[in-house]
């Protein structure tokens, strides 16, 4: 196969090493000043490898985990980095203002980011910002360690890299309710996310754009994706209220089907299973496929808690994120 190594090379070059033996160079087949392409042949079910920077005689190995290639994967792109620290970092707090609102917004941005500048990154919006990274911003005290869990996940191969915009409500109870989800949802669709294709190196298209919420922020972010399906191509939501000030059952029944892919979860007996599970089943009825674009889990003993969404926030960032979703995807 054909392997593709996107990097601003300047005077440098490119080259992999390979667990078939990790002395030997492989030479590419083609390098300019932001990639090399290189021929690896897979000899069994995968094969690791790491691109490395040759500057001088000095030999710089990518920063971060092995990359690991599968027999049956399409020419792959990779976007190594060689300098920077292997973990993500979170932005100072910004807000973006407009038509009489404000939201506050942090960003976590994944490793590499800032080395690597030729690479672009899907983007997931996220609700109850405050409660996302840091602990003494959180209720509580208890934060989702989204930050965490995104580079541990990156660091196993199990994701591809991911911008995540943590958006705090105005008004929660307004925002995320009927009637007032719809103009945060048109706040979020005309102000925020143009703010952030401006300002960051984004995959804007809807299959690389998600929004996620636990409670009410998972009941927004189903509104959201429902309703500007040509933004978000998926919706997360984490122990929802549905049918609580919502209009989301009789829009779902009534509704085309939308293009998207939606994550539930609850926790059991008082998680709002039985709200998530109801929700379950009117998407089947409008023709979605559990476990191809629905995607549910049940957790016994899960709590209504920031605690417990941290625990298993890895699973929505595995179903839209995951090497099994992104295969042919660049980046």
């Amino acid at each position: 196969m054909h392997v593709t190594i996107r990097y601003p090379l300047g005077a440098d070059r490119l080259i992999l090493r390979t667990a078939a033996d990790w002395d030997a160079d492989v030479q590419p087949l083609a390098q300019d000043g932001e990639q090399a392409v290189f021929e690896v042949a897979v000899p069994g079910i995968n094969l690791a490898l790491k691109p490395c920077l040759r500057r001088g005689d000095q030999l710089f190995w990518s920063k971060g985990s092995d990359y690991v290639l599968s027999a049956n994967e399409p020419d792959p792109e990779i976007w190594p980095f060689f300098f920077s620290e292997d973990r993500g970092r979170v932005s100072d707090i910004s807000r973006v203002d407009g038509h009489g609102r404000s939201h506050a917004l942090r960003v976590y941005l994944p490793p590499g980011y800032d080395e690597n500048t030729l690479r672009h990154y899907p983007v997931l919006y996220m609700q109850d910002g405050k409660n996302l990274f840091f602990p003494d911003e959180a209720f509580g005290g208890k934060e989702w360690q989204v930050d965490e869990t995104m580079d541990r996940l990156d660091r196993m191969n199990a994701v591809r890299k991911v911008i995540v915009v943590g958006v705090a409500p105005a008004d929660r109870m307004k925002d995320y309710t009927v009637p007032g989800y719809r103009e945060y949802g048109e706040f979020l669709v005309s102000h925020i996310k143009p703010s952030i294709d401006q300002g960051y190196r984004t995959r804007p298209d809807p299959a690389n754009t998600v929004v996620m919420g636990s409670s009410l922020g998972g009941v927004v972010s189903l509104h959201l994706a429902w309703r500007h399906s040509d933004v978000f191509g998926g919706a997360a939501c984490l122990s929802s209220t549905f049918g609580y000030q919502d209009d989301l059952f009789r829009r779902i029944a009534s509704d085309p089907p939308r293009p998207i892919r939606i994550y539930l979860d609850s926790g059991w007996p008082r998680d709002n299973f039985d709200a998530t599970n109801a929700m379950r089943d009117l998407l089947m009825q409008r023709g979605y496929r559990l476990g191809s674009d629905l995607l549910q889990f049940s957790f016994p003993a899960g709590l209504h808690s920031e605690g417990s969404w941290a625990e298993r926030i890895h699973l929505p960032f595995q179903f839209f994120f995951g090497r099994a979703w992104s295969a042919g995807r660049k980046g």
